[in-house]
């Protein structure tokens, strides 16, 4: 892009393209992977799981699944361009308690895991201000962070891998997660339908899980693009109402995959080029 005081008007097309266009969009300017194995991670159950975790026999943990995470973008000083990102996981995890010969009562709990991930953004010192927002809907963090390029997070739900319940007494230095449950804000607690509680004198779970995470810094910027055409689509849609259902029902695909499970060949071998699992 030679002269890039005039981008938007630039006349040599690319390839079949009809036209170059200025497009306003945002730019990966970093990003990183990881895979984490979170050993001794803490679960802080609803006051009625306590309860039961307290008297149990076995307990189960069925699933953890992602509900928020919050982040934080900051320059790093003295290293211009990079920026630190401060992540905090949420976790609701869902656990089967046994105290008896009974069927196991399912509960609640929330596990919460800090991390954070250094990346290049680059450096710019306008600040943009669009017509949806007014004076009044906006913080006073907004404008001041206004020109910090925006990180991005991808997670998908983690693989819990084990699980252990500890005694109040047991030495557990090596814990994970440990937060204050009044820090965890109030929209996410409206997730559980009982209040979570910070047990200090009953027992503890502990979980262990597989994290898979993508993060990127991303800034909005304008780029020359190649037009060929407008995106129309060409398929129609589909409506059930239009015809009878059965004859919908005719037009779906016989789920083959359902009735003849795929090969091991078709799967991806597991990967045991990292062992290492630890807490940030």
């Amino acid at each position: 892009m030679s002269d890039r005081g005039n981008c938007c008007n630039a006349n040599n097309s690319v390839g079949g393209a009809t036209e170059n266009v200025c497009i306003n969009t945002k730019k990966i300017y970093d990003s990183c992977r990881d895979k984490e194995c979170i050993e001794n991670l803490r679960v802080y159950l609803t006051e009625s799981g306590q309860c039961l975790l307290d008297r149990a026999t076995n307990v189960r943990v069925r699933s953890a699944e992602i509900v928020w995470v919050d982040s934080d973008v900051e320059p790093v000083a003295f290293n211009r361009g990079y920026y630190s990102i401060d992540l905090r996981f949420y976790f609701k995890v869902t656990v089967d308690i046994y105290t008896g010969l009974s069927r196991p009562t399912t509960v609640e709990g929330i596990a919460v895991y800090d991390k954070k991930v250094i990346l290049f953004g680059s450096e710019g010192n306008a600040k943009t201000f669009t017509s949806k927002y007014g004076r009044g809907c906006c913080d006073v963090s907004y404008w001041q962070k206004n020109n910090l390029p925006v990180a991005q997070i991808e997670v998908i739900d983690p693989i819990v891998l084990a699980s252990r319940v500890v005694e109040n007494n047991d030495d557990c230095n090596c814990c994970c997660g440990e937060t204050d449950v009044a820090s965890v804000p109030e929209d996410i607690c409206r997730v559980f339908d009982d209040t979570l509680v910070d047990s200090t004198d009953g027992r503890r779970l502990l979980i262990t899980i597989g994290l898979f995470t993508i993060v990127r810094l991303e800034r909005k910027t304008e780029l020359i693009v190649p037009v060929v055409d407008y995106c129309i689509p060409n398929n129609e849609c589909i409506s059930s109402t239009d015809n009878s259902p059965c004859d919908f029902f005719d037009r779906l695909r016989f789920p083959v995959d359902e009735f003849f499970p795929p090969e091991k060949d078709n799967f991806e071998s597991l990967d045991s080029s990292n062992d290492n699992c630890c807490c940030n």
